[in-house]
């Protein structure tokens, strides 16, 4: 008996990356933040190579490609717009369209020009117009999008930017994050309204970053407090406050604090990243007394980054999402490793809780794999190889592995 086809001729196959891991920017505020950059500033030399880069995907026959554009090469600095850049990213979409791929467009992906950085940091109100007038920049210079990205995975910015500090602006104050993350989903809103007063059939989401959390101990009072929690502000408040235009940010211990927030609506489909399961701890020595782990409890071992293989937390984010009322789009999903069979292994278990989603009544519209190349992993420089082509940091040379082969048979046996 033939197996019957759950994805529709209208699922989008794709992959997803982002300018900056691809081909570096020296305008950017990463530029001069990450020292693993300083000896392949150019990473990938992908702003150069960008049309080797794109024949890869008509190789593995996807028909979705998301990327972002690089605002700092757009906007060098404060009133200075590089109309040449704008050209190139047009030009992409113009392959991409002519090949019948559709493009997905991320406008804001960690990066920003340094001077905005600098000058306007999301804490501070100016940051909203800023940010405006570069979307209102793109808006009316870029043609043939569909589907846009605002922001990708606002939370992660506001953890490694207001929390840790590990990422730009390298702040650790929970005051100015949360005034941050207001800016930021202001700007959402902003942004949601321009390019729907262009495009009204426009389909504009952010892209979140979700995790499976559970507690450390399941046994332990604390650490069950701490996860649950954590599953809320990390998972659910986003998704309440798209539905609510309230934002509900729950710190252990502390009273909750609300905010109003425009995104009420502001949502015509929801992108879901989804990497990982992560175990919370309740830990009094770390800040806000929580400590986040990786465990191998299911036997699918952990990936180059150290981060659990947990395929059957995809399908619980999703049922998160689901309250949204929707299509939902898995706007990233891969596997740092140098291994094929293991990215092979982690790409079927992961398609095959989507299809579980699929018979399920879960409407996904989509799923991007990350990434198309090997690029520069935040933080991390080049060793965490998520792409399915491999790169020759050297050479540059871009090679096929198994599993760019075994993605493009995923496809077409289920399309």
């Amino acid at each position: 008996m033939a197996k019957e086809h759950i994805f529709t001729g209208n699922f989008l196959w794709g992959v997803a990356t982002s300018a900056f891991q691809l081909e570096g920017s020296p305008y950017a505020d990463w530029a001069s933040w990450d020292f693993h950059l300083s000896e392949n500033p150019d990473v990938t030399n992908h702003y150069i190579r960008y049309k080797e880069d794109l024949a890869l995907l008509k190789e593995l026959g996807v028909n979705a490609y998301r990327f972002s554009l690089e605002w700092s090469r757009i906007q060098p600095r404060e009133n200075v717009w590089d109309d040449r850049a704008i050209s190139h990213y047009q030009e992409i979409i113009d392959i991409l369209v002519s090949n019948n791929i559709e493009p997905m467009v991320t406008l804001h992906h960690f990066t920003h020009p340094l001077w905005f950085i600098k000058n306007f940091p999301w804490h501070e109100d100016s940051s909203i117009d800023i940010f405006s007038r570069y979307v209102e920049k793109i808006v009316s210079k870029i043609q043939g999008v569909r589907y846009w990205i605002t922001f990708n995975e606002p939370y992660v910015l506001l953890l490694g930017g207001y929390l840790e500090g590990c990422m730009p602006p390298g702040i650790r104050d929970a005051s100015l994050a949360v005034k941050a993350l207001r800016n930021i989903l202001t700007c959402h809103s902003k942004a949601y309204e321009m390019i729907h007063t262009k495009n009204p059939q426009a389909m504009v989401s952010v892209a979140h970053n979700m995790a499976a959390l559970a507690p450390w101990k399941r046994w332990n009072p604390l650490d069950r407090v701490v996860s649950k929690i954590a599953k809320y502000f990390y998972n659910h408040s986003l998704l309440d406050a798209f539905l609510t235009g309230r934002l509900a940010i729950k710190f252990p211990f502390k009273k909750t604090l609300e905010i109003a927030v425009p995104i009420k609506g502001k949502l015509d489909f929801f992108g879901v990243n989804y990497y990982t399961r992560i175990h919370v701890r309740f830990n009094p020595f770390k800040k806000m007394s929580v400590e986040l782990r990786h465990r191998d409890i299911d036997g699918y071992g952990l990936t180059d980054m150290g981060w659990e293989i947990h395929p059957y937390g995809l399908e619980k984010v999703l049922r998160y999402a689901l309250k949204l009322n929707v299509p939902l789009i898995i706007t990233e999903n891969g596997i740092a490793t140098r291994d094929a069979q293991k990215k092979i292994k982690f790409m079927k278990r992961h398609i095959d809780a989507i299809e579980k989603c699929l018979k399920n009544g879960i409407d996904v519209k989509g799923y991007f794999y990350w990434s198309l190349i090997d690029n520069y992993e935040w933080l991390q420089g080049l060793d965490a190889r998520f792409g399915l082509y491999k790169v020759d940091f050297t050479t540059l040379q871009r090679n096929p592995t198994n599993a760019a082969a075994y993605y493009s048979y995923l496809i077409r046996s289920r399309s």
